[in-house]
């Protein structure tokens, strides 16, 4: 796993970045510069560092009490091809995969095929750009109203987005 990710950091233990106990890494890049973005020290394709795969890999099996792993940015669908490898590690370790992402399900469905094919690891994903408008404290996982929390393999199946179950 020779294959770097630039990064803004990670979170080692986080229980408000998705179900359970979760390992968060926080890409460094973000094309679509929301309004009132919590991360706006994410969005220079320039900013961060680069980790190698493999570190990321070790880091996070270091810990046991990690049942999942989010990927957040930035916008980690814009390092897909980088983050692929990593996924797949994870899955095979049987753990719980999630992204938030400023794309809508349905443009990833059209997006590259590294974009398709890490959607198709995933457990969950909260998709939408954040739209200070909609913002609430209130939603669980989700920064704003128009952002939606899918069962990506029930939407996958359905070829349709699919709320996951208790989060609307």
């Amino acid at each position: 796993m020779g294959q770097a990710l630039r990064l803004a950091g990670t979170v080692g233990e986080s229980i408000v970045d998705g179900p359970g106990i979760r390992y968060v890494i926080f890409t460094q890049g973000c094309p679509h510069h929301c309004p009132g973005c919590q991360n706006p020290e994410t969005h220079d394709f320039a900013g961060g560092h680069e980790v190698g795969i493999g570190t990321l890999l070790a880091d996070i099996r270091r810990n046991p009490l990690v049942s999942g792993v989010t990927f957040s940015g930035g916008e980690p669908f814009a390092q897909a091809g980088a983050l692929l490898p990593l996924a797949q590690a994870l899955k095979a370790d049987g753990k719980h995969l999630m992204a938030f992402t400023g794309y809508a399900f349905e443009e990833l469905l059209q997006g590259s095929e590294e974009m398709r094919a890490l959607l198709a690891l995933l457990d969950l994903v909260v998709d939408g750009r954040f739209e200070l408008a909609q913002k609430s404290l209130a939603l669980r996982f989700r920064g704003s109203a128009n952002q939606r929390v899918l069962d990506v393999q029930k939407s996958l199946a359905a070829s349709t987005p699919l709320w996951a179950d208790g989060y609307r």
